[in-house]
């Protein structure tokens, strides 16, 4: 079975419903990332972060996954499918994708100040002053925050290496670490980009472009592509 490898990003969500932080009127816009998503803003303000987060939580408790989640779930009859997302929530698993690797984090997931490996899903939307952890100390949202270390990074790039075809969804190629996994796909191997807006880097031979929103993207991608008739 050949292997699948999908990097998908905010435009992916998006189309649920969910803001990203470039969005003009999304959760973001009365926020400063300095202020809710870096260690220091949690040093400097914890209520602050913590309830930036429980909203962020509360809104994406609310949305379903859309179209293009439930196709690349239901490539897995084809392929051998691992997806590589550069976002917290948990629509891929809500469709039916069996194997994500979250590259910044998780939404519904908080994990201990004291030890980092200590990761607890959580049952709902909120997480407060006081939640502690095993070890007694207090539990801060499951993300990685801008100036912090991308864990599965090295996780991502191995199975990229092994990748028979990439997938790049919703997302611009702006943001690395993630944006550098197209330079770990095997040489020659095909190279699928599916955005509404043309990515900034130069198209090789093996990319196919697909100039689409990832719902109807991933549509035209599977007819034309991935299983034509």
């Amino acid at each position: 079975m050949k292997k699948l490898v999908v990097l998908s990003g905010a435009g992916i969500s998006a189309e649920s419903g969910i803001s990203t932080f470039r969005d003009n009127n999304g959760l973001w816009d009365n926020y400063r990332i300095e202020d809710v998503a870096t260690p220091e803003a949690w040093i400097r303000n914890q209520e602050l972060v913590l309830d930036f987060y429980n909203q962020r939580r509360k809104q994406a408790a609310d949305v379903k996954p859309n179209a293009a989640h439930y196709a690349l779930a239901e490539l897995e009859k084809h392929f051998d499918v691992t997806i590589v997302t550069q976002n917290v929530d948990n629509l891929h698993e809500l469709a039916g994708s069996s194997k994500v690797i979250h590259l910044h984090g998780e939404l519904f997931k908080s994990r201990s100040t004291k030890d980092p490996k200590l990761v607890y899903d959580m049952t709902g939307w909120e997480l407060k002053t006081g939640d502690l952890c095993e070890l007694g100390s207090q539990l801060r949202p499951h993300i990685v925050w801008f100036g912090e270390e991308v864990p599965m990074m090295e996780v991502a790039v191995d199975v990229t290496e092994q990748a028979d075809m990439f997938l790049v969804i919703g997302t611009s190629l702006a943001v690395y670490p993630a944006a550098g996994l197209v330079h770990y796909v095997p040489i020659g191997k095909r190279i699928y980009i599916v955005d509404p807006n043309k990515p900034d880097i130069t198209l090789k031979s093996n990319m196919v472009f697909i100039q689409e929103k990832a719902t109807t993207g991933m549509q035209t991608l599977i007819k034309k592509y991935l299983l034509p008739e």
